[in-house]
This record gives structure tokens, sequence and C-alpha cells, in this order.
């Protein structure tokens, strides 16, 4: 099953039922007006949201409406949290090599993650808007999960029973805020600003073999200014989304809603390219001695998105411009 919010006026949108060739919306509001009450209430709402679903594919939905991917939202347009993760060692180790730092302790059997915004996730197509390109500017492509109530300290089981939906994202980062942040202590905030959604949410299912061990197994194909910059399979992730799960929930349950990150999508063989500007000109340090790619400057644009191996559409893609953000005003589309 395929799920969207469409853009209406209100801050949570309105959710609709996607069909699987993406031409077809089904709005649902006598199931759930939201995603968010759609996902709080999914055991009840999912077998209706299914009957549907099956109903929309075969043309049965008499209420169906043309589906304009332009017009949708983040599948949550916000959330009760948000929770990233690093769960491809090979690029933490990269960046430990590039930059000479201390390892991480424990690197390869506690997951790396943070806590980050969730009260203002964009679109597919919002803008990048941000106060100055000296920033650093990076996009991280990544693939995620939005759960459903996890109890603290779950076992694997409920960790995997927990995944209602996958989704893939852009985690926009300002690389010249890190360094800091992450020196104090107490985490991202300035380095992280909002989140990019691509506008379809999958279950599981939708996958089919590509959804093994809680891992997206597909490329993510990562284009700049129209230029393939990496295609990256998720595959490689070292903690699957139920370990990530798991950690997130060790000391505190988690709500319905959240949505825990992958982390940048990052794959050993250099020649699949990579899912972020920072990993590439790391292993440019490593290479050659000096980073040459620049980070983004505005104007330009960043393209993701992830297909089946058949060419199915699945989570439609991401493209979005970076803007200069003008005192008083955000351009996005709402």
């Amino acid at each position: 099953m395929k799920l969207a919010t469409l853009s209406n006026g209100s801050r949570d949108g309105a959710l609709a039922i996607i069909s699987e060739d993406h031409l077809w919306a089904l709005p649902c509001p006598e199931v759930a007006a939201t995603m968010a009450y759609a996902i709080e209430n999914w055991t009840a709402c999912a077998p209706r949201l299914k009957v549907r679903s099956v109903d929309l594919n075969a043309c049965l939905a008499r209420q169906r409406i043309p589906f304009d991917i332009a017009s949708v939202r983040a599948p949550l347009p916000r959330a009760p949290q948000w929770c990233d993760g690093s769960a491809f060692l090979n690029h933490a180790r990269l960046m430990e090599t590039a930059f000479n730092t201390v390892p991480i302790p424990d690197l390869e059997t506690i997951p790396l993650m943070y806590q980050g915004a969730s009260d203002d996730f964009l679109g597919p197509f919002d803008p990048i808007v941000l106060p100055d390109e000296a920033h650093g500017i990076d996009f991280e492509g990544e693939f995620g999960v939005v759960v459903g109530d996890v109890p603290m300290g779950c076992s694997r089981a409920q960790a995997q029973a927990a995944i209602l939906l996958i989704v893939q994202l852009n985690d926009v980062s300002l690389r010249s805020f890190g360094p800091r942040e992450m020196r104090t202590g107490f985490g991202f905030v300035h380095a992280k600003p909002s989140t990019a959604f691509a506008g379809v949410a999958v279950t599981p299912d939708e996958l089919g073999d590509a959804w093994r061990d809680c891992r997206v197994r597909l490329p993510l194909h990562v284009q700049r200014n129209g230029t393939w910059f990496g295609s990256p399979s998720g595959a490689e992730m070292n903690f699957g989304f139920d370990q990530l799960i798991m950690h997130a929930a060790a000391t505190r349950r988690l709500t319905a809603g959240t949505i825990i990150g992958s982390g940048t999508v990052s794959n050993g063989d250099r020649g699949v390219g990579s899912a972020c500007i920072a990993e590439r000109r790391a292993i440019e340090i490593i290479e050659t001695g000096s980073p040459t790619t620049a980070f983004l400057r505005f104007g330009d644009t960043v393209h993701m998105e992830a297909t089946t191996a058949n060419g199915k559409q699945l989570f439609g893609p991401i493209t979005q411009q970076v803007k200069p953000y003008l005192s008083g005003r955000i351009e996005r589309d709402c």
C-alpha cells in the first residue's frame, strides 16, 4: 500500500492512498483524515485503507482523483520524533580516515544516532531555503521507517512489528556547524535544518524481495545539477532498522509516528558514488590529499529517487533547489 499527504492548506494536509502506477490518488477522510491519525490508529485504519487501495488499483474507486506528485507534502509534515542513525559504517570510517579523528568506541556494536527537529519537514519539491551558502550546505540521501508505538526496551521482534511505513529522505546538513556542535556533546541544532521527504510512503510489502533483514536493498540514485553523483545501495546497512529502533527505545518509549533514519547511504565500492558531498570530499582527501568537490551553492539542484529493479516507482522523487532565505519569508509549496 502507498500513502501520501496532499496539500489542503492545513498543517497536516490530507491523507490519500496512491495507486501503484502513481497516476491516481484516493482521499479517505472516512477512515483517516491525516497520515498522523492513520499511524496512531494503525490497527483499525490499515485494513480499511488496504481495501480501498485494492479498489483503487482495480479502477473501482469512484472518488479517485489524478495524483499530482508536485502537490504533495512530506508524508508526515510534522512528527512526534525524528531520530537519525548512521548505520552505514563505511561512511563513518571514511570520515575517520580523511580527517584523522579519534575512532568512535563500539562503532561496530552500538549504532550512532542523533535526535533532530521534527516540527517542520519539507516536501519533495520544497526548496532548501537557508541563510548562507558559506555554511557548507550538503545533502544526505537516506531511507527511513515510520513506526507505531514502541515499548521501552523492546525486543527485536517488537521492533520489526513496529515498522509501518518506509520512506525516502534528504537529510540536509550544514557542515560548517557540525564540528563545533559535536564537540559540545549536546548534539546537532544549527547543523541540521529541515529534512525533506519523498512524497510517497510505502508499506514494507511494496518492496517485495528488496525488503529483507529490515533493510531497503535498492540503490538510491542521486544527481546534483542534473549530473550523476551516486547510486549506493541500502543493502549495506551494518545495522538494520530493527536494531536502530531497539537502540532508540532502549531507555524510553517511542510514540507512534516516530521516524527513524538510516543515515547517509554508503557503500564500500567507491565506483557507485556517494549520497552526500561530505563523503565524496573525504574520498578526495584520502586519494589526493585535498577536497575538490564544493558544497551546494544557491541555485544548485538535488535529485534523489529509488525504484525497483524493474523500474517500478516507489517513493517518488525528491527534487530541490537551494535558495537564499529572505528575511521574513520562506518560499514553500504547501
